[in-house]
């Protein structure tokens, strides 16, 4: 299983995309660096969420990624 990231940014963003992913019947990992970082004691910026897939879903998960992008 090789995973590709599909999304870098924030949270709320990441949850939106996520939930649309998902709506196509594709399972999506979330990496959260701000609750990592907070955990561990110290702050985090920039593109702190990621989404990810894995590699053989990229042509299902295509059209709810493109429509996100698009702001549809």
């Amino acid at each position: 299983m090789a995973l590709v990231k599909v999304f870098s940014g924030s949270e709320i963003l990441a949850q939106s995309l996520k939930a649309r992913i998902e709506g196509v019947g594709v399972a999506v990992i979330v990496k959260n660096n701000i609750q990592s970082s907070n955990m561990a004691g110290f702050g985090s910026l920039g593109q702190a969420v990621e989404v990810f897939i894995d590699d053989r879903d990229k042509e299902k998960a295509a059209q709810a990624i493109e429509d996100f992008k698009m702001g549809n």
